[in-house]
């Protein structure tokens, strides 16, 4: 199965299988937006104002947002705080074409490496129960589960966003990345793991 990481146990267990789903969709999404220069990753499709850079830049501070803020109520932290990005997802969208690709690739594999770490400590606390700084509207506690699966929800749009825009600039498509893929930046792959 080395050729093919990313993917989810056939009969694990429930954490193995949400974040395996998680994985697959991260490296789903890493496939369809690597390899871009500057003029790929701020392609447009005429219904949309979304580009691939702009998926890239929302996705590393949504990374950030589960496994900060929300999962121990701490700061956001770099390379967010340093900008002028305040929790608008517009502001995130709208200056990724000022951003190089290097740096909207480094944003977002390094705020992957930040949520793997801080998941498996969160794992470690408490498992899937453990309590995390999200609560309802009657003040009932959100567990780490809810925050994984909210994020599973939110790759599984933008991934989807990215099959559209990677296929209309150069035609990629496909469901998986290829056997034995990983990014060309090295930073996102088996061994980032």
């Amino acid at each position: 199965m080395e050729d093919y990481w990313w993917e989810p146990p056939m009969a694990g267990t429930e954490l193995e299988h949400l974040v395996g789903a998680l994985e697959r969709l991260r490296a789903t999404f890493r496939w369809k937006v690597d390899e871009l220069d500057a003029t790929g990753l701020s392609a447009r499709i005429p219904s949309s104002d979304l580009t691939l850079g702009g998926l890239l830049k929302h996705l590393a501070a949504v990374e950030d947002l589960q496994f900060t803020v929300r999962l121990t109520g701490g700061r956001i932290g770099e390379p967010w705080e340093s900008t002028e990005w305040r929790g608008d997802n517009d502001w995130l969208f709208s200056t990724a074409a000022d951003d190089t690709p290097d740096e909207l690739y480094s944003y977002w594999d390094g705020a992957v490496r930040r949520s793997r770490d801080r998941l498996g400590a969160a794992l470690t606390a408490g498992g899937l129960d453990h309590a995390v700084d999200l609560a309802d509207s009657d003040g009932k506690p959100a567990n780490l589960r809810r925050l994984l699966f909210d994020l599973v929800e939110e790759y599984g749009r933008h991934t989807g966003h990215a099959d559209l825009l990677r296929e209309a600039v150069d035609g990629r498509v496909g469901e998986d990345p290829p056997p034995g893929w990983q990014a060309v930046s090295g930073r996102f792959g088996p061994s980032a793991r």
